[in-house]
């Protein structure tokens, strides 16, 4: 039986065999549901000090949890006004870096319901069709002079924004597209035009940027660049490629993070398999395409339900009847009830912990050189999968953030004390939200300080000796390689 790495059901079958060097893997049948967070509260997102529930917008989040609400968001349709808080400092304090971490946005299915008529996705760039962008034209005319750009290894060779008539599996859609440029065109208001990140004589040396090999997130990478930096010179581009989801570099090597994952995939699987409702939908599902309920399971049916939803498809129809809304709600109650499992199991988190250390601990080294002075990549923008954002806001002690949404930015800002000039600070950002309270690490200052923002020791101590305690350890080697008494 086929396998794959990944918690996301979106994304199960993306990436296998991209860890095979490090990664056990377990069958495809214990990844059948995604980790999408519960318990929806109301908030006041502008207030930055609040531990509630992140939201897209607290004035219209239904009292109940709604699976077709929690879709509606994952699908993150780019006509939906967001609001930010981004870049919101008191004014003495100097912005010196800015991390920037993203998922890419919408797309194409990455596997086809058998035997039914896959969803009818054009993946042409058309300005004239909506979703669209007032800058859609101009990121194609630049996207075709992209010659002179650096790019490792295989991102060369793929193409920098997507153009085929028919989309094909896993393609990043014209939506996916519009998401990020609206994503690039809100931080560029406020890190360029406001708060003067990069001035107009930027270099290369300033902006570090990274992207794993799929076309989809160098392509949202770019989209989003386009709007930050509008008309860049490409002589001046340099994309890193990341060939791990996780983007644990030359860290990878850490047994007792796949033990986590895999015992986090046995506990997926015993609550499937225990919900009746859940085959019931699987075994009509299966009937009405013709197809045995197993291979059904295998096929990852929510990942192409998903896009018709996103996109105001109808479900799929054979003679034997129609997939419909009813088995779609089932299959994502069924989610939202696994992640509050999650929640209260702590396998994930365990897993997060260990998967992200390296990349987090690279954010925490490149913060330090900038706070001692350096004005190197001040700008970092890491182009990525649900499967890297999720982890790292499992790691942080984010555990009420939703799963994350197509084109997803989670943003690391380091600042500067304009009056003691030597100490700095960070915040950290979900979606335009402020989160940096809701931090495992930041938590008891929320209540000892009036400033906005966390010591960056705090960020520093976590990165570098906290994230281990939980595996009574001191590093990382460590925590990586002693098993659990």
């Amino acid at each position: 039986m086929a396998t794959c790495f990944t918690l996301s059901a979106q994304t199960c079958w993306s990436f296998k065999g991209e860890l095979k060097r490090d990664m056990v893997l377990l069958p495809v049948f214990l990844l059948l549901v995604h980790l999408i967070p519960v318990n929806p509260v109301k908030e006041d997102v502008l207030n930055p000090k609040s531990r509630k529930r992140i939201m897209l917008d607290p004035l219209t989040e239904p009292p109940a949890i709604d699976p077709i609400y929690e879709a509606r968001v994952y699908c993150n349709i780019p006509t939906i006004t967001e609001r930010s808080m981004e870049g919101q400092v008191p004014h003495y304090f100097k912005l010196v870096s800015v991390h920037v971490l993203i998922r890419h946005g919408d797309r194409y299915p990455l596997y086809a319901i058998p035997k039914t008529k896959r969803p009818d996705i054009d993946c042409m760039l058309v300005s004239s069709r909506k979703p669209s962008h007032p800058q859609l034209e101009a990121f194609i005319r630049h996207m075709s002079k992209g010659s002179e750009a650096q790019m490792d290894g295989t991102l060369s060779s793929l193409p920098r924004y997507p153009s085929h008539a028919s989309c094909e599996m896993g393609e990043l859609t014209q939506t996916g597209v519009v998401q990020h440029l609206q994503n690039g065109q809100l931080l560029r208001e406020i890190y360029i035009k406001k708060h003067k990140l990069l001035l107009s004589d930027w270099t290369a040396k300033h902006l570090y940027l990274e992207s794993t090999g799929k076309s989809r997130t160098l392509q949202s990478g770019l989209a989003l660049l386009y709007t930050l930096l509008p008309d860049f010179d490409w002589k001046k581009i340099n994309v890193r490629h990341q060939w791990s989801t996780i983007f644990c570099s030359g860290s990878c090597d850490c047994p007792m993070r796949n033990h986590y994952l895999e015992e986090e995939q046995r506990r997926q699987y015993s609550l499937r398999v225990k919900n009746n409702d859940l085959e019931r939908v699987y075994v009509d599902m299966a009937k009405i395409v013709g197809i045995p309920t197993r291979q059904l399971r295998a096929s990852n049916p929510i990942d192409s339900l998903l896009c018709y939803f996103c996109h105001n498809v109808s479900f799929p129809c054979t003679k034997n009847g129609c997939i419909n809304i009813e088995h779609f709600k089932i299959i994502k109650t069924h989610q939202l009830e696994d992640e509050r499992e999650r929640q209260e199991k702590k396998l994930y988190f365990f897993y997060a912990l260990l998967a992200t250390h390296p990349l987090l601990n690279q954010t925490v080294n490149r913060m330090q050189r900038i706070a001692e002075g350096k004005k190197e990549e001040v700008l970092v923008l890491y182009s990525a999968h649900d499967v890297t954002l999720s982890p790292v806001l499992s790691a942080l002690g984010i555990t009420e953030a939703r799963f994350p949404r197509f084109a997803a930015r989670l943003v690391f800002e380091l600042w500067q004390d304009g009056k003691k000039r030597r100490e700095h600070f960070i915040r950290i950002l979900y979606n335009g939200v402020d989160v940096t309270f809701q931090t495992s690490f930041c938590q008891d200052h929320n209540m000892h300080s009036s400033k906005p923002v966390c010591p960056l020791e705090k960020f520093v101590h976590f990165v570098k000796r906290d994230m281990f305690s939980v595996f009574n350890s001191t590093n990382y080697y460590d925590a990586c390689h002693r098993r659990p008494l």
